[in-house]
């Protein structure tokens, strides 16, 4: 049995745990501001957040917000994210007298030196055409594996049943075919998981743009977009996916959400996942946060965000500022605090969560293939961290993007699904590789994260409100 956290069925590598977050608690439902930042610059827009909370309305219960605040030039600002009304939240006569705690001044020069320029609209943005940049070849996926013979106890597996020698094949970044999930077996066993409806695989091989979240094993509660924010032009040729298993949408549905006769709840289209690939949520989730590629196989572009995020910026502009701007096809962020595989490594282990003797198996295997401590003042350092914030990824389907997702997902399938264990190993082998093939990953600073995006986290009624994001 696995000495794993039990309030961890099915989380995002967001730690609710971490040291940093006996930092800062206050009462419930209070309201924080802080400074605003205001652009001087034409045709922009500079994000700041500010800590507005309000719970749901469909429950008392844990919960994560985001919350972004806008300002644009001459313009006033509202929170977005308070209420889907755009109204002020408003505070109890407890709150008023228990009055509000304003953080340290101080964090402002840090939150300062990562301002987010946002484009102000979508109106003149032109979709690039393929960048030459990226790196071409031809990427193929295993659909079917044969019992081998003799075999009187084999099993097909979703990710298939990868080999020493196949799984250091697939690091090359060449024309081949490799497995990347969605393995089937034969037609005489039974099906290996993640099963669709026609109708919705139907829909989702229409996607150009896809944003996509999941909610598995009752885990959470469903997040609509804010709906200001999301232009007509998103609204129209963006598909939202929202992936949940059949427990969850009985949930959902008894919590009072309401889904039209063409499966959607609000934006969200709702996807409803028959037959999970595996027992464990935590391994289940990273089918769509990692294989976006093969459930959209028509999509250039997709956002995954974890399902406690709550989208507030459109994704035209998201796309805009974290790819395209710069000629990137895969961006995340860096972990706020931890850099090293081996802090992580510690932390994991300390909060349990998950098998330890797993997680130092996997740990030694990667020593052994040459993974190196994280050194900061390294001028040569092909990544600013070792250790990501995987609950935010926008990526261009190319071929090194689809390559690395693949490669990803089977390390999680092998070991872990704590995927900031294995991300800098996948990173860093496959660019070791592939030495004359660039991959061009953004990993972005947490605090652009944070000016995208604002997580709030409410735990037993309380809240813990940093600078940092605890994840």
């Amino acid at each position: 049995m696995e000495n794993t956290d039990p309030s961890d069925e099915y989380d995002d590598d967001i730690d609710e745990q971490d040291d940093h977050e006996n930092v800062g608690m206050e009462d419930d439902d209070r309201v924080h501001s802080e400074g605003e930042v205001v652009s001087a610059a034409a045709g922009t827009k500079k994000w700041d957040f500010s800590d507005v909370l309000r719970k749901d309305a469909s429950s008392n219960d844990n919960v994560k917000i985001l919350s972004v605040i806008s300002k644009s030039v001459g313009g006033g600002s509202h929170a977005k994210g308070a209420s889907d009304s755009g109204s002020e939240p408003k505070l109890s006569g407890s709150e008023k007298k228990a009055g509000l705690k304003r953080k340290p001044k101080h964090h402002k020069s840090s939150r300062s030196s990562c301002e987010m320029k946002f484009l102000n609209s979508t109106a003149m943005l032109v979709e690039p055409l393929e960048n030459k940049k990226f790196c071409r070849f031809l990427l193929q996926y295993t659909d079917v594996e044969e019992r081998p013979s003799g075999a009187e106890n084999w099993e097909p597996r979703f990710a298939g049943h990868q080999t020493s020698q196949e799984r250091e094949q697939s690091y090359y970044a060449q024309s081949q075919k490799i497995n990347c999930g969605f393995v089937k077996g034969p037609p005489d066993l039974p099906s290996t998981g993640f099963d669709l409806a026609e109708d919705d695989l139907k829909y989702m091989r229409s996607c150009h743009i896809a944003v996509s979240s999941c909610i598995f094993g009752n885990s959470d509660h469903l997040r609509t977009p804010y709906l200001k924010t999301i232009t007509r032009q998103s609204r129209k040729n963006v598909c939202f996916i929202m992936f949940v298993d059949e427990i969850t949408l009985q949930t959902l549905l008894s919590d009072g959400q309401k889904m039209d006769n063409m499966g959607f709840i609000g934006l969200w289209k709702i996807v409803v996942v028959k037959n999970l690939p595996f027992s464990d949520m935590r391994r289940v989730g990273k089918v769509p946060k990692f294989l976006t590629h093969r459930l959209f196989p028509s999509a250039r572009y997709s956002i995954w965000l974890d399902s406690k995020l709550r989208l507030q910026n459109d994704p035209y502009l998201i796309l805009e500022y974290f790819l395209w701007r710069k000629g990137y096809e895969y961006a995340i962020s860096n972990h706020y605090d931890r850099h090293c595989v081996w802090e992580e490594v510690a932390q994991n282990k300390k909060l349990n969560k998950y098998n330890h003797t797993v997680i130092d198996q996997q740990f030694a295997f990667y020593q052994s293939d040459g993974l190196k401590r994280f050194d900061p003042s390294d001028p040569n350092k092909l990544l600013p961290s070792y250790v990501p914030e995987g609950s935010f990824i926008v990526r261009a389907h190319t071929p090194m993007s689809n390559l690395f997702s693949c490669l990803w997902f089977n390390e999680v399938d092998h070991w872990t699904p704590r995927d900031q264990l294995s991300f800098a190993y996948t990173y860093l082998k496959l660019k070791r590789v592939n030495p004359e093939k660039n991959f061009h990953l953004n990993m972005f600073k947490v605090c652009g994260y944070q000016l995208s995006f604002r997580l709030i986290i409410f735990i037993n009624n309380k809240v813990f409100n940093n600078n940092f994001i605890p994840l």
